[in-house]
């Protein structure tokens, strides 16, 4: 199925899965010998795993929303990206950024009202996910589509981001337990962009992957629900609130997460993320009015109940 502005849409099947890790300490340091055992203890928001059931299918984005498509919906529909609108800009690569000499030790230079779902510092073709759009934005998109199609367009809960990530495998990565084995399916923080940030180089992946920053959203192979990109090239929102403790009283059905909260859950990693945070299992979030340049929007689209 194709929309409106391009996107193609893949039908995800009803089905169940363990949703979280059970993973140990000890199989942890193993597999990421490298990294802090601090971040290797801070992963108790994946936990308990627990099975879930999604009663309903669902089509979902087969590539993430690129910056053509959102270039169209923004022209066709005259909504002004967060930013833009608030003057405040998004964040963006500066080479000639140093970190160590501001008080965010942060990787890139932000806000800047000179970087934006149009500019994040980099080039990007249209065929490239697009970046620097908040949560608003992807509600203004979902909502837009929704009142163009007379469909039901949203975010996938976490629930349904997982299942779809995972598409029946029970491991770490959508292709298996290695983490190098993201070079094969995935735009993460490997070998290719680790020279463009020295200070990070100890925790890149030595394969190749072919890109320093984003990719053409269909330069790795599908996963076996056949959608692309469920791991890195660029974070993606969901629709629900984060909760900390969200595992441990998820309902068996179609969980949503808390009622309210002050962030949202954004999944799956991007072109700079650490092989350790690009795992199905993991959980990040932010506010809904952060705009970033490695997070962006999958959308989901209800499928209408047959008459």
């Amino acid at each position: 199925m194709e929309n409106a502005i391009g996107m193609q849409l893949v039908l995800i099947p009803a089905g169940e899965f363990l949703m979280g890790t059970d993973e140990s300490l000890a199989s942890l340091k193993q597999a990421y010998p490298d990294y802090e055992e601090r971040r290797l203890r801070d992963l108790d928001d994946e936990r308990p795993r627990h099975k879930v059931r999604i009663t309903r299918p669902f089509y979902l984005g087969k590539h993430l929303v690129t910056v053509g498509q959102f270039a169209r919906f923004v022209a066709q529909s005259g909504y002004v990206p967060e930013s833009i609108r608030d003057q405040t800009g998004g964040y963006g690569y500066n080479p000639g950024y140093d970190p160590e000499k501001t008080e965010r030790k942060d990787a890139f230079e932000g806000r800047n009202p000179q970087y934006s779902w149009k500019t994040p510092g980099f080039p990007q073709g249209d065929d490239h996910p697009v970046l620097n759009v908040t949560w608003n934005d992807a509600q203004a998109l979902a909502a837009w589509l929704s009142e163009k199609e007379k469909a039901h367009y949203r975010l996938p809960t976490e629930a349904e981001w997982e299942y779809a990530c995972r598409a029946g495998s029970t491991t770490r990565y959508p292709n298996g337990d290695d983490p190098e084995g993201l070079s094969f399916i995935a735009n993460t923080f490997d070998a290719d962009a680790a020279p463009y940030w020295p200070r990070l180089a100890g925790h890149a992946l030595k394969g190749h992957d072919g890109f320093a920053f984003t990719s053409p959203v269909d330069s790795f192979p599908p996963n076996a629900f056949g959608v692309h990109d469920m791991v890195g090239n660029a974070w993606e929102w969901t629709a629900d609130w984060y909760g900390e403790d969200t595992y441990a009283r998820s309902p068996l059905a179609d969980p949503q997460g808390p009622a309210s909260g002050q962030t949202k859950v954004r999944r799956g990693g991007s072109w700079h993320t650490w092989a350790l945070y690009a795992r199905c299992a993991f959980r990040n979030w932010n506010t809904p009015t952060t705009r970033y340049t490695l997070v962006g929007i999958r959308l989901v689209r209800d499928v209408t109940p047959s008459r």
